[in-house]
């Protein structure tokens, strides 16, 4: 009977470990697919951060150039992919009232002091209508700039590259002065770097002193000047820091990536220099050029 009992005992504990065991396992096994869910649910919304990060991280210029001190015979429209520049292409600052123009015989040829006489400011009016991608993007290969119109300013008037009609000769390198009736020095290109074309058009081949002047501190950093044809902007030669920059942090494009106060995370951005070479200006695109914006010059001779 004793024997008897003790079995019935044993198979009662076993049995018991047995059901607790089932439960442990059941508690253990619900536990693991709860954690499980999380972590997928987890992994799912890091994803999505992820996407949704690389989407924002693509750019849009629209909200810096707004900030910019755009004259007010400029007028910019913002689409969803491009910013439209509209204005007559005079300057909103004062030009001399002469310029040094070549002599009517000077042919096809760039002028020059000998060949160059003391006359009325040609400047006229233009129509100038660009659309500018307000997403621009570093291109694979930088293009050349051409001659002709590759920017425009807050101040209504064109940018061109550092050289004359000839393509080689560097405008703010070789710029003289004739005598007019009075005895007074009338310079080719004016104290803002800037002058008018054969064809009237006012530009500037290099930093304009006068535009910086009245929207930069003497020791603060440099503000929009203009947008390249390829979208990116054009700034002065002060960082955020209010400390010129040289040429020679410039890359070959004359740009260079860094804050600026109307892009503090940074953006790539051409400079523009008060120098006497070819770093005065942009000589290529870094950014991608839609074609319907170059407008070539004719080619002149050189000197």
């Amino acid at each position: 009977m004793k024997s008897k009992s003790l079995i019935r005992i044993i198979l009662l504990v076993l049995t018991i470990v047995i059901l607790f065991t089932g439960i442990l396992f059941g508690i253990q096994y619900a536990q693991s697919k709860k954690a499980g869910t999380k972590t997928a649910s987890t992994n799912s919304s890091s994803s999505s951060v992820r996407a949704l990060s690389s989407t924002s991280n693509a750019l849009d210029t629209s909200s810096g150039f707004k900030q910019a001190k755009w004259g007010d015979n400029v007028t910019i429209s913002y689409n969803e992919n491009y910013l439209e520049y509209k204005s007559n292409g005079l300057p909103n600052h004062e030009r001399p009232k002469q310029y040094a123009l070549p002599n009517a015989n000077n042919g096809n040829k760039i002028p020059t002091a000998a060949a160059a006489f003391a006359g009325d400011d040609p400047s006229q009016a233009q129509n100038y209508d660009f659309k500018i991608s307000s997403h621009p993007s570093v291109a694979t290969k930088a293009t050349p700039t051409s001659l002709g119109t590759i920017g425009v300013m807050i101040s209504g008037a064109a940018l061109f590259n550092p050289y004359e009609a000839d393509n080689s000769t560097i405008a703010t390198a070789s710029n003289f002065t004739v005598t007019d009736k009075d005895g007074n020095q009338v310079a080719f290109l004016d104290s803002c770097n800037g002058h008018p074309s054969p064809m009237g058009a006012y530009h500037y081949h290099a930093l304009p002193t006068c535009i910086t002047s009245k929207i930069d501190q003497t020791s603060g950093p440099s503000h929009i000047l203009g947008i390249a044809f390829d979208g990116f902007p054009i700034y002065g030669d002060k960082d955020m820091n209010g400390t010129q920059i040289n040429a020679n942090q410039l890359d070959s494009c004359n740009g260079i990536n860094s804050k600026t106060p109307e892009f503090p995370s940074g953006i790539y951005h051409y400079v523009l220099l008060n120098a006497k070479d070819s770093s005065s200006s942009i000589r290529c695109f870094a950014g991608t050029v839609d074609s319907s914006l170059i407008q070539q010059m004719p080619r002149m001779g050189r000197r």
